[in-house]
């Protein structure tokens, strides 16, 4: 008699808590186009009326887990904080979704929808998968296809990429990646990784395009700790320095001309905007636009080791000492590190 795959059963226990994010919002109602022929070729340009419309501009993937409506899913799926997100267990019910919290150093978001007894799953420990054993992803793929299942192995661990996601494709660096040859495609971010239990270990995430075969995942351990904390205090406390800066390398050292190749240079990314925040642990602690930040309590600021990444070993109200690049000489400032408000 043939015998069933164990896929089978797991996609039983997880589909039903595996659910589709729609992304809307207000934009100009497009009532036609404008054609205009110039220099042999013909450009087209939307006709809008004054009043708005909700208009779909995305989608992605996410996962229940609490009966009562938490739930998990990428930062880049709901990054923009003017859309509104709507949530769909399944094609009879649909809900509204409040984001609770972004998470964008881990590319994490907690949603809450207003249900309960809603199927949900039950979260594993990312630090016990091991190298070869199978895994499988489900989501939504490009955003039309509900309940995709796809099984591989755990490809890798620990990995590092650089990802490029959301509405504004900012890069977004990221560590410490579940690799899998289980397929995951646009519209897959932010569904679960599960191993053969049904319990989560990951948080799917990126691909890369143009391979086959390679697909990333945010261990579940990474999010668990945000989790707490929504729960607890309704939001994500993490410690905040306040400042904007590019972490720099031997490129831009050397096409800067700065003196060194490694540490966080503080730099505004648009004009307008503050380099320092005023009234942050940074500007308290006296640092100024341009300055380089080289080391936090001795510990050196690389790219392989970002100043977002040596803050998150921190808790709010820790002290820090900052080795400081100012004018081609080194300082040394102290500062609290302060909850971002």
């Amino acid at each position: 008699m043939f015998e069933k795959s164990p896929i089978v059963e797991v996609a039983k226990n997880v589909c039903p808590a595996v659910i589709t994010i729609v992304i809307t919002k207000d934009l100009p109602k497009i009532e036609g186009f404008y054609f205009f022929p110039f220099g042999g070729e013909e450009f087209i340009f939307p006709r809008v009326k004054k009043e708005k419309e909700k208009t779909k501009i995305g989608g992605g993937s996410g996962f229940v887990i609490s009966a009562d409506g938490y739930v998990l899913t990428s930062n880049h799926v709901v990054g923009d904080p003017e859309a509104d997100y709507t949530v769909i267990v399944d094609p009879k019910h649909k809900y509204a979704a409040k984001v609770l919290a972004r998470d964008p150093l881990i590319d994490v978001a907690i949603l809450k929808i207003t249900e309960k007894n809603l199927p949900y799953l039950e979260l594993g420990d990312s630090d016990k998968i091991e190298l070869g054993e199978t895994v499988i992803a489900v989501g939504n793929p490009l955003g039309e296809f509900e309940d995709t299942v796809s099984a591989g192995i755990v490809s890798g661990l620990s990995r590092k990429i650089t990802a490029y996601g959301g509405l504004s494709m900012r890069a977004t660096s990221l560590r410490g990646l579940i690799q899998t040859d289980a397929a995951i495609n646009p519209g897959n971010s932010g569904g679960p990784l599960v191993n053969m239990e049904s319990r989560v270990i990951g948080i799917n995430n990126a691909m890369v395009i143009g391979a086959q075969n390679i697909g990333f995942a945010i261990p579940i351990n990474y999010a668990k700790k945000d989790l707490e904390e929504v729960r607890e205090f309704g939001k994500i406390k993490k410690p905040f320095l306040g400042v904007k800066y590019i972490v720099l390398n031997e490129a831009i050292a050397k096409s800067q001309k700065l003196p060194l190749n490694y540490g966080a240079l503080i730099i505004r990314e648009t004009l307008g905007e503050e380099a320092v925040v005023r009234g942050s642990a940074a500007d308290k602690a006296g640092l100024r636009e341009y300055d380089i930040v080289l080391e936090i309590n001795g510990e050196k600021v690389t790219e392989e080791n970002p100043l977002a990444d040596i803050l998150a070993k921190h808790k709010i109200g820790d002290e820090i000492e900052m080795k400081v690049l100012r004018n081609d000489k080194k300082i040394n400032l102290k500062t609290k590190l302060e909850e971002k408000k």
